[in-house]
């Protein structure tokens, strides 16, 4: 009876598993064996070079250069993002009224691909013709390069960035702040609390298992961030917009060097699965669960 019960599991799971074969674990395989070959400039493998890829990695200062744009980036994007989305959603949640409406025109990002939201921003952010540029001329202020100066290029992308991420994070919290009693609310309410001491003391508390679960998907999508990237600044300018991912693009598809491109991508893996068991070591123990 077991074997049976076993066997129907397997079966339902089987086009599951083929996904993940597919798509996960064979690309995962296949990256393991490439990154330590070498390939000619046609993308073929030309000989096995064992750890070379990663020490030349190691030694260029190419891998530091690109975990540290991208660590700005998402400490331009991550906190940015989270914040903005709970005091939207707590306003969203607060005015039942408005809730309606509010729900619709926050999440409207979430409508949008990561390329049709880029190329809507290349327009705002154009030097001349974007609406950005015209706004801060209006008022008297000085027009900005935002996709051509290397001080403003990320900030510029990371903007984009957190507009875009805006309806997930909404979506994700508005659903954590419906799941509080309203009890617990009125009970506070009657012992006097007000509302700052009520959202610091009570909601945030409450919300922390949501919060937690919104941090580790920001920054783990916040390293694999690349379209955005590829449409408005291609890395540039200066470099100052080359995060990993997009590193990785150029290197493999670009440059058809797979050894080098698959050797960056486990290393990016690495460090993305490094931060979130840091994440779950120490930022977990504020959360409190129900």
């Amino acid at each position: 009876m077991k074997i049976r019960e076993n066997l129907l599991a397997y079966t339902f799971l089987s086009p599951s598993l083929l996904l993940f074969g597919v798509f996960l674990f064979y690309p995962l395989l296949r990256s393991v064996y490439l990154s330590m070959h070498s390939t000619d400039p046609a993308g073929r493998i030309h000989s096995f070079i064992g750890l070379d890829n990663f020490r030349a990695l190691m030694s260029s200062g190419d891998f530091l250069s690109g975990i540290r744009v991208t660590a700005l980036f998402a400490l331009y994007t991550v906190p940015a993002s989270i914040l903005l989305a709970l005091l939207l959603a707590a306003l969203a949640h607060h005015l039942p009224r408005w809730r309606r409406l509010f729900q619709f025109s926050f999440s409207l990002p979430m409508v949008l691909s990561v390329g049709s939201s880029a190329v809507i921003w290349k327009f705002l952010f154009h030097p001349t013709l974007g609406m950005l540029n015209y706004g801060l001329e209006s008022i008297g202020l000085q027009p900005v390069s935002w996709l051509t100066d290397p001080a403003w290029a990320l900030i510029s992308v990371s903007i984009m960035t957190i507009w875009m991420n805006l309806g997930f994070n909404f979506i994700i919290l508005s659903g954590g702040l419906g799941g509080i009693p309203e009890e617990i609310y009125e009970s506070a309410k009657i012992d006097g609390a007000g509302p700052i001491s009520t959202f610091g003391r009570i909601t945030v508390p409450l919300l922390s298992p949501t919060l937690f679960f919104v941090l580790i998907v920001s920054v783990i999508s916040a390293f694999q961030s690349f379209a955005q990237i590829h449409i408005l600044t291609q890395g540039g300018p200066m470099n100052s917009t080359d995060v990993f991912v997009y590193s990785i693009y150029r290197e493999a598809f670009v440059n058809f060097r797979f050894g080098t491109g698959s050797a960056q991508s486990l290393l990016l893996f690495a460090v993305i699965m490094l931060l979130t068991l840091i994440q779950f070591k120490w930022v977990e123990r504020k959360v409190h669960y129900q």
